[in-house]
């Protein structure tokens, strides 16, 4: 998923070139890949992402031409980080996000992952995930993506709810969910499950069904995100028309509460805020890459990459994406290089978020200090700080805005 407003930063060179600081230490990082797939058959009313339907594009952005359009940047990206003195690495992690990637013929996705490996091979076990709609697969495409090296498929479920499902614009049927789910696991795919809490006019209720009707399906992981409004979306419109409620705080953390029992219940453990696996295999090995700081290449239009500690991203529009490839250039709309305070701070930001926590002897003395009034306050498991790593409680999950901010004030 890449958002559709893109950050300011410098320029980006034609040939791609990354600064020196990319290259040092890279050979102790792993290397994943992200291919964003803009197409949707209807853009959803709450989604912010740089996604287009069909009708919108053509030329080298359109569906057809576009593994065509992908696999051209899988070959610069390849030459630029060689060029960029940076060490072959091996993928650990390849996800195709979107928009929705399976509207693609499942042929184009297993080319695009193919040019990918042939240009820096995966690592044994490597995860390979694609995200879906529960009615843009059959159980043939299913078992062309596990044939062509996929692993994981991770299904936009949202809600059990039809009217729920109704104000997201989502057009599958809640019947059609644990039909996928069953062909993914017939072919031999890993499967996870998105929801969406707190949409307006979700109740409590509502909300409790969807969890338990996704856990009937036993999937190996769950993500579960609170709906954010954003500004230019067509629920942003109708909140602000009066045509739909607001959403709510205190319904939002007592959806979260709810969810993390019963999941803990079933068998999955939280290991990020919003996402639960059954075993630490099952977790997301992709998003932890993105949480851990490692180094990723984002291809497609909008889609945003990280090298040590320089970030960049791509144009926004499918076609000057499309035309920037055709003329050998890169499709780099900007970049920035991050300082080590910068970098420090992300890492608190992010690393906050899992488990894992972060170990106590690598924050500042000012950040260490934070800590007591963190315990007091029940934000982190004292025990865990005792052992050398600061771990959110489940009050610190719902709270995570004041931990990040306390350690970094």
């Amino acid at each position: 998923m890449t958002p559709s407003v893109l950050p300011l930063g410098d320029p980006a060179p034609a040939d791609g070139v990354l600064p020196a600081q990319a290259a040092i230490g890279a050979a102790d990082r792993k290397f994943s890949l992200y291919v964003h797939i803009p197409f949707c058959a209807v853009r959803c009313g709450y989604c912010d992402f740089n996604t287009y339907t069909a009708t919108e594009l053509g030329g080298g952005a359109s569906q057809d031409a576009y593994a065509e359009t992908a696999v051209r940047e899988v070959e610069f990206a390849a030459q630029a980080m060689s060029a960029s003195g940076l060490p072959k690495r091996k993928l650990s992690t390849v996800f195709f996000g979107g928009g929705t990637p399976t509207l693609l013929a499942a042929g184009d996705l297993t080319r695009i992952l193919a040019a990918a490996v042939a240009r820096w091979g995966l690592e044994d076990g490597a995860e390979v995930t694609t995200e879906a709609n529960p009615d843009s697969v059959t159980r043939e495409s299913l078992q062309q993506l596990f044939d062509g090296g996929f692993t994981r498929v991770s299904f936009g479920m949202q809600s059990a709810i039809p009217h729920v499902l109704k104000v997201l614009d989502r057009t599958h049927n809640p019947e059609r969910v644990p039909q996928a789910v069953a062909w993914a696991r017939e072919v031999g795919l890993r499967v996870s499950v998105d929801l969406i809490y707190g949409t307006p006019g979700e109740s409590f209720a509502d909300w409790e069904t969807s969890v338990r009707t996704a856990l009937s399906y036993e999937p190996d992981h769950i993500s579960a995100y609170s709906l954010i409004v954003e500004e230019g979306t067509k629920l942003a419109a109708q909140i602000r028309r009066g045509q739909v409620p607001n959403i709510d705080d205190d319904d939002h953390a007592a959806k979260y509460e709810l969810a993390d029992r019963l999941f803990q219940e079933a068998g999955l453990s939280w290991y990020e805020v919003s996402n639960w696996s059954r075993t630490p295999q099952d977790a997301c090995q992709h998003n932890l890459a993105y949480w851990r700081g490692d180094d990723w290449w984002g291809i497609g239009p909008g889609a945003h990459s990280h090298v040590g500690g320089v970030r960049w991203w791509n144009v926004k529009h499918p076609t000057a994406y499309a035309n920037r490839l055709d003329k050998g250039e890169s499709p780099a709309a900007g970049r920035e290089t991050l300082d080590a305070q910068t970098r420090e701070l992300e890492r608190i930001m992010l690393v906050s978020r899992l488990s894992e926590g972060l170990a106590v002897d690598t924050l500042s003395p000012t950040a260490r200090k934070a800590i007591a009034g963190l315990i007091a306050q029940e934000l982190v498991d004292p025990l865990k700080v005792f052992a050398g790593t600061l771990v959110l409680t489940l009050k610190g999950r719902l709270l995570g805005d004041a931990v990040t901010r306390a350690l970094l004030d």
